[in-house]
């Protein structure tokens, strides 16, 4: 799973480029070009994804929606590592998590933190108990 999210951007009379997410209402930003609104919008795609995450609000599924003014967006890094771990975890406690990668309750725990940036190696471990593997890749 990826978590690139759908944004329609579109440019209004003034010349700016209005941002808005269609799986996260309360995501919405703009910017005077389309690249500064495309970086804000991953921004305020990062900063809406760790609020639901502290306040252990269900995150959306990506919808996927292809349309010419629909742009998908990811957010950092850190955030998409936080989300699919929950994710993948399914029904296992973080207890049990814990347990299976020999650590303690608040290690395994961070690992689903969003301000937290986990080591590569720690994410491998933590995908492989899962039955996952971690996939990098860039995109533009």
């Amino acid at each position: 799973m990826n978590l690139l999210y759908p944004a329609k951007i579109k440019k209004g009379d003034d010349g700016r480029y209005f941002v808005k997410f269609l799986d996260i209402k309360e995501a919405i930003t703009e910017g005077e070009t389309l690249e500064e609104a495309l970086f804000n919008a991953s921004e305020v795609l990062t900063l809406s994804l760790e609020g639901l995450a502290e306040d252990e609000f269900e995150i959306p599924d990506p919808s996927d929606i292809k349309a010419e003014d629909v742009y998908q967006v990811a957010p950092s890094a850190r955030v998409q590592s936080a989300i699919l771990l929950r994710k993948a975890r399914g029904e296992k406690t973080i207890s049990d998590i814990a347990r299976l990668l020999e650590t303690s309750w608040a290690a395994a725990s961070r690992l689903e933190d969003p301000k937290h940036w986990p080591r590569l190696k720690q994410l491998e471990k933590a995908a492989a108990v899962l039955g996952k593997q971690v996939v990098i890749s860039f995109s533009s």
